[in-house]
Parts: C-alpha cells; structure tokens; sequence
C-alpha cells in the first residue's frame, strides 16, 4: 500500500528551517498540554510530579531559546532584532476573523479533502500556528526589542485560542495534508505554549491539549507503518511527549518514549537506517540530508528532553541511532556542505516567493543544523565519540569557505549559539577529512573522501528511485539517478552547487550522466511517482579506501541503456562505460562535467594545453583530445589510443526557482557553464567512453598523467565486463556484468571485484553482488598466493598456490554488501 503523500513543500520548508537551521522563526516547536495526570497517592507525589513536569518544561525552553549566548554579541543581537522585528510586523497584521488568522492565511476550505487545493489550505493553518510560534520566541528571548511585552504575549495567546475554538478543535475535521495537522501544527502550537505556560490557564491548557489529542492520536504511533516510519515517527512522538509535558501525562510521555523503539534497530527494506548508513524515506528515496536530518535532530532533542529523567530514553537500540553519526551523517558532509544527492525535493527549495534574506537554501545551509544536531546528540554519546565529533564538527566549521555556518543568516539562534561555542573552544582541535571510501548499498549512493577533495555519485535501480516528484517540487530532477558524479575541490569547489546551480543548469547536462537526450515534461512520472528502471546490478565493493562501483543505467523515460563504472582512488577517478544503445530518435551524451563558473566566471580551459576562446556562447568538437584543464576546477585525461572526440561549450543560463519549485521565488538569476561531455550521436548501438577526472589538479599534473602510458591499464570496457589495473597503486577493479574474464580475474557470475596489492606482501580482495543474484561464486585471480589470512564467512572454499581460486556461498541474501578475503602473495 503506498503510504500518503509527504507534507507539501512549504510546510516541511518552514519545519527544515527551524531543525535544520533554515530561518529562524519557522517553528523550533513542540509541545502543549494538560488533561490527564498520572494516579497520585500523596501531597509529596504530586509535588514532585509537577516538578518533574515544569523541569521538562524547562528543559525544552532552552532547546527551543538556546543558552550561552550573549544577546548583545554579534551574531547573536542581529538574528534577535531580526526575530523581534518578524513577530512585531505578525502582531500589527494579525486580525482575528471566520477563517483566518491573519489575512495572507486564509485556512477555511470551501471544500475540503485531501487534493493539492487542500493542501494549501491545510498549510496556511500550519502556517498561523508557526507565526505564533515565532511571536512567543521573540517574547520569551532577550533582546528582541519585544522581550517580555504584554501586548506581544496577549496577542499570541489570542491567537492560539482562536485557532483551537475552530480550525484545530476537538470538534473539527482534518483536511488537506495529514502532516500540517499531525506533526506541524501541533508541534508549533506545543512550542507557543511551553513559552507561555506560566500565562496560560488550566482550561486554556486543557483545550490545546484536546485539540491535539484529536488530531495526534495514541493510534499515531500504535503501528509502524505508513506515514508513521523514519523521520515521521520521530516527529510524532515528539508531539505525544510534548503533549504530556505541558499536560501533565505521564502515561503519554512513557508513549511517545516507547513509541520510538522501532525507528532504533537498522531495516533491510523500505524507511529508515540500513546498516550499511543508507537511510531511505518513501520507501525508495535516499534522504540523509532531509528526512534523515530531520529524524537526527528530533531523536536528539528528544535524547537531551528525557536525559536524566523518570523517561529517560533507555532502549538497548539507541546505540545504533547513535552509531548513525559516523555511518550515515558524516559520509555525506564534506568541508562544511551536505552533499545534494541524498537531499531529493530538498535541492529545488532554494529561494521562497516570503524569503526576506533573499538568500536561497544550498547544500551549505542544509548541513548547519546537521551539524549543531551532531553536538546535540553527542551530549549523550560516550565521552570517546563526542570528542570525535566535535574535532569533526569543527573541522568542518573552519574549511567552509563558501558558506560558513556562523555567516548564515537564516542558521536559527539556538543552532547558532551551540556551534559557535565550539568554534570559540580552543581546547577542541579540528580533524581533517578522512581518508575513506563508503558504498551505500541500500541507497544505491557511493561516497568518496580525501584531505583536500571529495566526491559521490548518485544512482537508480529496481530498488532506489531516479527521483522524486511531489508537491510541485524537484520538476527537472530527472537524470539526477543517472550516473551524477558530483565533487568538490579546486578553487570554486565548495560553490559548484551552491550558487543557484539547480535553477540554471541544463538538467539534462548534469556532471557524469550518460543521458537520452529525448525531451521531458516537468515532474516526468507525476506526484509521488518515483520512478525506477528495472535494473539491478547497480552498487559495487571497496576495502574502506579505495572503491569500485558500477551502474546498469537505463534512462528515465527512454530506451536507453548503459553500462557505467566509476574507480575511485588517490587523486583521480576513473570513468568507464560501455553498451550505451538506445533508439528514441534523440541524441545521446556522456556528460564529463557541468562547471558552475558563478556570475561572472571566467576559468579557461585548455585542450591538449591549448587555450581555447573565454568569449561567452561558445562551442566546440574538437578530435583526438587526450587532456583538458579547467582552470582552478580539475583536470581530465582521455585514456583512449588517439584520444577522444569532446564537445565544449561556454553559455549563460537563466531560470528562476520556480520553475523547479511551484511554491519557490519567480526572480530570475542568471548563470555562467562550462560544460565537457562525449557525443555519442543519435540511436547509438554499443557506443562507449573512458575519462579519468582529476579534481583540484593543475595543468602540468593533468599533463603528466596523459603523458604516462603506463600508469592506467584498461583491462575490459565492454557491456560484460568493466576492469582497470594501475600498477603503482597495486589496485584492480572489474565490475562483472556477466561471467568471464578481464585481465588475470575470472568470476562466473555477475559481480563486483577489487584487488589491493600491498607493499608488506598482503593483498585484499573485495567483492560485492550488486545484483543481489548470485547464488554461487568461484572466482580466480591468476596471481601466486602462498596462504589465506582472513576470510569473510561467505568464503566456502580457498585453493592457493600458483593462482588463487575462492569459492563463494549463496550472496544473494548480503544486500550487495562486501565481503573480504586477505590473502599473502608469493
């Protein structure tokens, strides 16, 4: 059964914006109550009941306001004047009438229902509880220039008291979208009250309660399914904890704890976190940097709620949640950024119609309230993994360039306040990037990170989507499933997709992608369609360091099919593909980069070291390329005999983030790219490509490279087999797409191999089956093998001696995950 549709855009927007560190007023929200008490037995129980109540209530204040903070220091004076001047401009507009709250808010739905109008409606009550949600933050924090006026908190409990005799009353019917009336409302609704307890009385709080009692049910959380998995379930209790705080329910805070259980242990389908660090939401969208952020950040404030109190979260599972720090989070935060590809609709939110910055969301921006979750979560971690992560944390903070978290704006107050904390803490000192590689089974993600560059690509299967469509929102996000290669390093790394790069970019020349160049309409596959090719050898196999990854493409909405494999080492990448065949009528390209150049940018670039013409609206195919340069961005080497046939263009793209976002700004913004890509002309039949991508590299390196014959073995680049040797890293790498040979490696089934040689006589060997087939495996390197050292369980068998030959079990149960075999080499 398909689980009903996720919240529209500018309702989970405004809740982004508060979790993730998006816009300060958007509702940092949660809790509201009264109703009913646990059983009391004496004067002294009750006492200290209501003092277990008021000290969560306490405590939800501070994660709500912040603390720490000097409210006349910068950054801190001008988000609170800004904050005070917001709720100051909703007291003068707000007007109390039939259907409204404020004008610009109407909620009263001629016809209510579940349909997109509905939903609108449905958000714009969400929308009036976040506005009082925002006037009584202003009231409660210093220096807001409103702090503690009476008009201000009259006004919000004014409003709240309108909202809850009508449109979210116990007598009221839902509308529209579910989330506006279960997690949103009632969780800006809780926070308003929370900062206002003290002024409210005990049949204002038992109205509020009632109101959320009827729209957030016990029955919300009694099953874990449908919209109550992941990010949901944890945003759901959020609201039944915070309901029995203000309420004084013990029983529904022991719910909403309990509640949470199921979202600890890992899954092996659908939502949640895999082992492996996948985390999937809708079933088959990877989502670490949208409902996985928000999952991370209500699970720690939740942690940091009930530490050390008669509900403290205590579930033996909560271990893994926090294991989820290193496995799922980190990989995808590179130098202050979280990496587009698993942020979905998320990407296309950069700049709303209301945004009084004028300063769009980016992959920047939705990694600081990561990052401040991190510190939060830590607080509770052992003494070992909260050191760790804040040497990450803080290493992240001091090399984003582009965006620095403490720079941002829109980054709320009590985000602000715990990272800048660290910031100012000399005795934490940063770590630099690590030196890793990770695959992302069960995302169908690969993730690649050095010291001064990093790199992930983006891939679609039976399993994981090409994309989501919904709400009007990621229109032309298409090929983002298609072999995206995207990288950060050089001298405009950190801003490539950043600077307005979603609205502008031509979506069918997105970096790496092999695509049909066949038109297609907006949301291609409708709301909520996600669709999926019926491919399934999509994945690979690394030892932690290297990697080997390759993907069985079929395009999105075409007849086009293509084998790619991507090889990840030191200071490169290397690209194959092969078997690209297709019959659409339409032109098919292997796009080698797409280079966000900025306003004004003017890199030059090079081919075969000669500079080629920085004019504006230029292009060129030129033969027998077998290097080019961009200036401060990366260098790439066409391996090929004779070198390669390569188109180039310079152009200027305009769009607005409308036109990807129906709820987004209209304002045009205008781009300048350069673009590289391979032409593989029109229905092509077998048609393939090889390129090795050098970040960050300058020319003379790029250079060197193309001038080493020796330094790249292409071993296989056919629709059977993708293989590479380079011989001064000891590294092999074949991606089996059927039985057979490539260089000194056999395997008779389709699997993913790779091959480190080591300087100490030991060599690893890795592999996978992506395909989640192989029921059997023997595999031979041809390579003299004097013993086996270690072995992963799936080994059934090992024969050394002149060559190695292993046999394998059954892998098809492993989720394409690796399995290792160290051997010593003669």
């Amino acid at each position: 059964m398909t689980p009903p549709p996720p919240p529209p855009p500018w309702s989970r927007r405004s809740f982004l914006a508060a979790t993730g560190g998006t816009a300060l007023a958007a509702g940092l929200v949660t809790g509201t109550g009264a109703a009913s008490a646990a059983p009391r037995t004496s004067a002294a129980a009750a006492t200290n009941t209501d003092d277990a109540f008021a000290a969560l209530r306490a405590k939800w204040r501070t994660l709500i306001l912040g603390e720490g903070f000097s409210p006349t220091a910068e950054p801190f004076r001008s988000k609170l004047a800004t904050l005070g001047t917001q709720a100051a401009g909703f007291r003068a507009t707000m007007a109390p009438a039939a259907g409204s709250l404020w004008p610009d808010l109407g909620y009263a739905d001629p016809s209510p229902d579940t349909d997109q109008e509905s939903y609108g409606y449905s958000a714009r009550m969400n929308d009036s509880f976040t506005r009082l949600s925002t006037m009584a933050q202003a009231y409660a924090q210093p220096g807001t220039g409103v702090t503690g006026d009476a008009a201000l908190r009259d006004a919000v409990i004014t409003g709240l008291d309108h909202l809850c005799s009508g449109v979210y009353s116990e007598q009221a019917a839902p509308f529209g979208n579910w989330w506006n009336f279960q997690i949103g409302s009632p969780q800006a609704l809780l926070d308003a009250v929370v900062l206002l307890h003290e002024h409210l009385s005990a049949e204002q709080l038992a109205v509020y309660c009632g109101a959320v009692d009827r729209f957030l049910p016990d029955s919300a959380v009694a099953k874990y399914t449908g919209t109550s998995t992941g990010a949901n379930r944890v945003d759901l209790c959020r609201g039944i904890i915070l309901r029995g705080v203000v309420g004084g329910s013990a029983a529904k805070i022991a719910l909403g704890r309990d509640a949470l259980s199921p979202v600890f242990p890992y899954v092996t389908s659908g939502d949640g976190f895999y082992a492996d660090g996948s985390f999937v939401q809708h079933t088959d969208v990877p989502y670490i940097g949208g409902y996985g952020a928000v999952l991370h950040d209500g699970l720690g404030r939740l942690f940091a709620l009930l530490r050390d109190s008669a509900w403290q979260v205590d579930d033996p599972g909560s271990q893994l949640f926090l294991d989820t720090v290193d496995k799922a989070i980190a990989p995808f935060i590179y130098d202050g950024l979280m990496m587009d590809n698993v942020s979905s609709r998320g990407i296309s939110r950069g700049l709303t119609a209301a945004d009084t910055f004028q300063l769009p969301q980016d992959d920047h921006t939705r990694a600081h309230g990561v990052m401040a979750s991190v510190l939060l979560v830590g607080q509770g971690a052992s003494a070992a993994e909260q050191a760790r992560w804040n040497s990450m944390v803080k290493g992240w903070l001091q090399r984003d360039s582009y965006g620095p978290a403490l720079k941002n704006p829109k980054l709320s107050l009590v985000n602000t306040a715990r990272l800048q904390k660290l910031f100012d803490d000399d005795t934490v000192k940063a770590s630099p990037e690590p030196r890793e590689h990770r695959n992302f089974h069960n995302m169908d993600r690969a993730t690649h990170r050095r010291h001064d560059w990093g790199a992930s690509v983006s891939m679609a299967s039976a399993r994981i989507a090409h994309y989501e469509f919904g709400n009007g929102e990621h229109a032309h996000g298409y090929h983002t499933g298609s072999g995206w290669l995207s990288w950060w390093g050089g001298d405009r790394g950190l801003a490539q997709y950043s600077d307005t790069f979603w609205p502008t970019v031509d979506p069918y020349r997105l970096p790496g992608i092999t695509v049909s160049k066949k038109p297609l309409p907006d949301g291609f596959g409708g709301n909520w369609g996600n669709p999926k090719p019926d491919t399934t050898w999509v994945g690979g196999t690394t030892d932690g360091e290297f990697g080997t990854t390759g993907q069985h493409l079929r395009g999105i909405g075409s007849t086009m099919t293509a084998k790619k494999s991507w090889f990840w080492l030191d200071d490169s990448i290397v690209c194959l593909g092969a078997g690209i065949t297709s019959a659409d009528g339409s032109a098919v390209e292997t796009v080698i980069d797409n280079r966000n150049l900025g306003a004004s940018g003017t890199a030059a670039l090079t081919l075969n070291g000669i500079p080629q013409p920085g004019t504006r609206s230029w292009s060129t195919t030129r033969t027998h390329i077998k290097w080019a340069h961009i200036q401060g961005q990366a260098g790439y080497v066409f391996p090929e005999a004779g070198g390669s046939r390569i188109s180039a263009l310079r152009e200027e793209r305009t769009g607005a983030w409308k036109d990807i976002n129906s709820g987004s700004s209209p304002t045009p913004f205008t781009r300048r790219y350069l673009t590289l890509w391979q032409d593989h002309g029109i229905d092509p039949r077998d048609a393939s490509y090889a390129y090795i991508l050098m970040p960050g590299a300058g020319e003379l390196r790029t250079a060197a490279r193309a001038l080493d014959p020796l330094w790249l073995q292409i071993l296989a680049n056919t629709p059977r087999q993708h293989g590479i040797r380079i011989p001064s890293l000891g590294f092999t790498g074949i991606n089996f797409w059927a039985a057979g040979s490539a260089g000194k490696v056999t395997a008779d089934a389709p699997v993913s191999v790779q091959i480190r040689e080591r300087r100490d006589g030991t060599a690893t060997i890795s592999v996978a089956d992506p395909s989640r087939s192989v029921t059997g495996l023997t595999l031979t390197w041809r390579r003299a093998v004097t013993s086996v050292l270690s072995k992963a369980p799936a080994v059934t068998g090992a024969r050394t001696g002149s060559s190695l030959t292993l046999t394998f079990g059954d892998l098809s149960g492993s989720h394409g995950a690796t399995h290792q075999v160290r051997v010593r080499t003669a």
